[in-house]
């Protein structure tokens, strides 16, 4: 499957090249103007990308824009990382929580001084533009708001003769819940997929912080509220989980990362229930032909600890050659009616009042208004990113891991996960 979507990616590259008129050679011919474009996401990301550029190059002969995709975060940064060292930086970057780090690394463009010209920002919820404004500058224009939520195969449950979930629960509740699936589930599904045992596990971290009232980082006073007994207790409630067969074991669990739909326990069957972002149910969604939809983390009714999120940002690297052209696709991207209709959520509900115009026939976008319908009151401001937010990834997944396996006691892996935090709010 993988070999199958890397193939995809690389023909939908081959056909942007050709729809260009010749790919990198044509980028020199008279009057041309060529726009790299980095960023993540799965084969319907990549796809749907290719169709917004050709309704832009559609629309502005001689512009050529060159997408530049990866399968994953990991993939895109260091890529990206790659050719900003060697001075050979794409124009627009797609950026994630990580924008404050590239923005001290003084890689990012503030784009103020094109807000109300070639960027129409009037347009833009102001919490939007707010999530990517640092310092008082305008670095990245959000994609779309997302917020964490919990995935299930309705299909699944139906067959299994099981109550659909409720879209709030408290924790007991929920915990009530993953019993009953757990006796109604043919053999070898689990109700759960094991959360932490994804490479991207600190935004439900971050969620549980949240719920227990102590936010990862206070950014105004540069201190956390996070204790090693309070990431012990997160420890410990996937401990009891897996105790429970509530999640898989670590051994299955480590099987599926989560990054994509080719990655995913609930795509493959192996689980009812798994963490996503509201943006990517439409590509889970496309993977399969069992009905998939949205319900809320335990305990964000009466906690607001869910959070809405810019999906990622559109930003432009300061030494690009064609910054007017990376502004004005920019704007393309985020307020254009017809580039909504074809973008839809997969990025994010878009942030535009001009965009939103546009309507959605989409069963999967309208899924996720529902959602956020729903979920927004049980919100509040996102907390602050802990510095180095990349780096905190890997080491809660690779202590997370130890955990599981039985290599370290949750108590151990709560202390270190406190040590980690307090360095990385140092280094």
């Amino acid at each position: 499957m993988k070999r199958f979507l890397a193939n995809g990616i690389f023909l939908l590259i081959m056909a942007a090249s050709l729809y260009a008129g010749g790919g990198r050679e044509s980028s020199n011919a008279a009057g041309s103007s060529t726009i790299r474009w980095a960023y993540w996401g799965a084969e319907t990301r990549v796809r749907i990308s290719q169709d917004a550029i050709n309704i832009y190059q559609g629309k502005n002969p001689g512009v050529l824009v060159n997408p530049e995709p990866s399968g994953g975060t990991g993939d895109h940064f260091t890529k990206v990382d790659t050719q900003l060292a060697g001075g050979n930086g794409p124009d627009i970057i797609q950026m994630g929580g990580n924008i404050n780090d590239y923005i001290k690394r003084g890689v990012l463009l503030p784009l103020d001084q094109y807000a109300g010209t070639l960027l129409d920002t009037s347009v833009i919820d102001a919490a939007a533009l707010e999530s990517g404004t640092v310092d008082g500058h305008l670095y990245g224009v959000s994609t779309g708001v997302t917020m964490p939520a919990l995935v299930y195969n309705k299909s699944m449950l139906e067959r299994a003769g099981v109550p659909l979930p409720k879209v709030a629960m408290t924790y007991d509740e929920f915990r009530a819940y993953l019993v009953t699936l757990k006796a109604r589930l043919p053999q070898g599904v689990y109700p759960m997929m094991d959360i932490g045992a994804m490479s991207t596990n600190s935004a439900p971290f971050g969620y549980w912080l949240r719920y227990n009232g102590t936010p990862i980082y206070d950014d105004v006073n540069e201190t956390t509220a996070v204790t090693a007994a309070g990431a012990q207790k997160y420890l410990e409630l996937f401990k009891d989980y897996r105790d429970n067969g509530l999640v898989p074991p670590p051994d299955v669990a480590a099987n599926y990362a989560e990054t994509n739909a080719d990655t995913s326990a609930l795509i493959a069957g192996r689980v009812a229930i798994t963490y996503t972002w509201t943006n990517q149910l439409a590509g889970l969604q496309a993977a399969t032909t069992d009905e998939l939809d949205l319900i809320e983390f335990p305990g964000a009714e009466s906690t607001k600890a869910l959070w809405p999120a810019p999906s990622q940002f559109y930003t432009v690297n300061k030494d690009s050659k064609n910054i007017e052209g990376a502004v004005k696709f920019i704007n393309f991207l985020v307020n254009d009616p017809e580039a909504a209709k074809v973008l839809g959520n997969d990025r994010g509900a878009s942030a535009s009042s001009s965009a939103r115009a546009a309507g959605t026939s989409n069963v999967n976008d309208q899924k996720v208004l529902n959602y956020l319908s729903a979920a927004s009151p049980h919100s509040s401001r996102e907390t602050a990113h802990l510095p180095n937010d990349t780096e905190l990834n890997s080491t809660l997944y690779l202590i997370y891991q130890q955990v599981a396996f039985g290599q370290l006691t949750p108590e151990r892996g709560g202390q270190q996960i406190y040590e980690m935090i307090q360095r990385l709010i140092r280094k």
